[in-house]
């Protein structure tokens, strides 16, 4: 009996003190918080992405979102009988807008170990590299990105993207001007105020597409980057069900047909802003 109580008793002093700290936290309360039951809950499946990163996000002229992130979050909703909810979030606080539950997770995000301490990703959906553009009048002097690496030329990038972490790792000794959007960053060789923009293939692949004799595409990725979907740390069942779904969209052949509808075709170019 004194045995018993005895251990009773550190039982409860142990239980209190970790509850005290926060680092007691029970099953029932992760599977209740759990983003699957949130969405079931809410009956909406609200979805991060900053517009304008062709041809993943981007807004039609007629101010709805499109992109390939866009259609297989759609097809998502669907699959489970919820509403697909936009939800367009500047880059540098789009983790933050995860944290704080503004929506539940977010598309288009390179995984790096760094971002992987902060979020957790499912299994990647698709892979990309950095590759350059640069301006026509360097056509046929750089012929590789390791050509840029040279205090004579300005460097163009998004801040807080991959774009800028490769441009500050393998062009250093360039000038290296950051801004807010890719659109911003991608105008200064356009126009003539930087000699190259370091940024995802997919995006400048498809902005050389649209910009004829203005930018051109060096076309070698120099870098390997998988990009997967970011969801909060500590919820196996929503990772769970986002790896069984891209499994399953992958085999049925959904994945296949957004992917040709935005990679394989330039029929929405015209429809985008």
């Amino acid at each position: 009996m004194i045995i018993n109580k005895f251990k009773k008793n550190v039982c409860s002093v142990l239980t209190a003190t970790l509850f005290a700290s926060g680092l007691l936290i029970s099953a029932n309360v992760s599977a209740d918080e759990s983003t699957v039951s949130q969405i079931l809950k809410s009956g909406e499946l609200k979805f991060c992405f900053e517009a304008g990163y062709i041809p993943f996000e981007m807004r039609s002229k007629d101010g709805r979102y499109v992109g390939f992130d866009i259609d297989i979050a759609k097809h998502m909703a669907r699959s489970i009988d919820v509403k697909f909810v936009p939800v367009n979030t500047a880059w540098d606080g789009i983790v933050p807008a995860l944290k704080t539950g503004k929506c539940d997770f977010i598309g288009g995000m390179t995984v790096t170990p760094k971002r992987n301490m902060s979020v957790n990703f499912a299994n990647p959906y698709i892979q990309v590299g950095q590759t350059v553009l640069i301006s026509p009048k360097l056509k046929g002097k750089i012929k590789s990105y390791r050509d840029l690496n040279n205090p004579k030329y300005t460097i163009s990038t998004q801040m807080g993207t991959t774009g800028a972490e490769a441009a500050k790792k393998y062009l250093s000794k360039a000038k290296i001007d950051l801004y807010d959007t890719s659109a911003d960053a991608v105008l200064q060789v356009a126009n003539g105020q930087a000699d190259a923009f370091v940024y995802d293939l997919p995006y400048n692949a498809m902005y050389e597409a649209q910009h004829k004799g203005k930018v051109v595409h060096l076309d070698e990725a120099f870098t390997f980057e998988p990009l997967g979907w970011a969801i909060r740390q500590g919820d196996p069942d929503f990772l769970n069900f986002l790896n069984n779904y891209l499994q399953q969209i992958k085999g049925d052949g959904t994945y296949d047909r957004i992917y040709n509808k935005w990679f394989k075709s330039d029929k929405w170019i015209s429809r985008v802003q």
